[in-house]
């Protein structure tokens, strides 16, 4: 079976790349920048050049693929890569190859909490998409992860921790949110793609645990043996700063305006949940950490 992977070079993407090859699956990955897919080559993957901004180049990567999972996203574009060009009309064009293809099943990466009413565009992008997928004709499942422990725990903040930089942080740091590993997702997706009872289904996946943002530091304090010294952004300020952003960079925009729904909206998830219904176990925080930072 070929499938296609959109957002091959991403942490999920990756992930699922080497999945699927360790599973015996023929993968072909969808990269605009074939040079930074040197580590799905190496995983056993084939290369397609494509871009979700370009109908024509997804006509010829879905060609012959039976399955299609799209783990792209551009939640901190602007301009030619912002969200509304990427997200939003370029998964919708995958949408519509996929079907012309005949593809037999489509895996969307949405987000946890995607509505069409949520204060924060790429949230209301997301569920746009996922009703795009429901009527199009096409057998698909749908997976919302929570926030990926690569980029909102270790990129935004655990990297400046292991550096010894300062750590600027959103708001108080004090309301629990949800981090998961891409790892995790991608094991979620893999068995999504094998499971027939999974079409039709939205999938929502996070870790086993729940964490403020001064939790987080502390994890990778303990990890690291670094005191870090914090710097609070406060919320009053966000709120000033992300309409002013908006139009010098869409994407800094979104994360500011997102960062306040964080810190003062529920933000949890349950884990048991989705332990009971999925056979993917899911990695703690400081786990995932210290093997990272091993």
């Amino acid at each position: 079976m070929l499938i296609l992977v959109v957002g091959a070079t991403g942490h999920l993407g990756q992930h699922v790349v080497r999945q699927l090859v360790a599973d015996g699956h023929t993968v072909r990955a969808m990269t605009r920048v074939p040079v930074r897919a040197r580590a799905v080559v190496a995983a056993g993957a084939e290369v397609v050049v494509g871009d979700l901004r370009d109908a024509a180049s997804l006509h010829d990567a879905v060609c012959g693929a039976e399955v299609v999972v799209s783990a792209a996203h551009s939640m901190l574009g602007t301009g030619k890569s912002s969200s509304a060009k990427v997200d939003d009309a370029g998964q919708c064009a995958l949408i519509a190859a996929a079907r012309h293809a005949g593809v037999s099943h489509f895996v969307f990466t949405s987000v946890l909490g995607a509505a069409l009413t949520h204060p924060v565009d790429f949230w209301r992008t997301k569920a746009k998409v996922e009703q795009q997928l429901q009527v199009s004709g096409l057998a698909f499942t749908i997976v919302r992860p929570a926030a990926f422990m690569e980029m909102h725990a270790y990129e935004l903040i655990g990297k400046a921790v292991a550096s010894g930089k300062r750590v600027v942080i959103f708001g108080p740091g004090d309301n629990p949110r949800n981090y998961v590993a891409a790892a995790d997702v991608a094991s979620l997706v893999v068995h999504a793609v094998g499971d027939a009872s999974l079409r039709g289904a939205t999938i929502e996946v996070g870790g086993p645990e729940n964490l403020t943002t001064r939790q987080v530091i502390a994890i990778f304090e303990r990890v690291t043996g670094r005191r870090a010294t914090v710097v609070s952004i406060p919320l009053p300020v966000l709120r000033a700063m992300a309409p002013l952003l908006a139009p010098l960079h869409g994407g800094v925009s979104r994360i500011l305006r997102a960062s306040v729904v964080g810190e003062t909206t529920n933000q949890a998830f349950d884990p048991a949940s989705f332990q009971g219904r999925f056979p993917v176990p899911l990695t703690r925080l400081e786990n995932w950490a210290r093997e990272r930072l091993a």
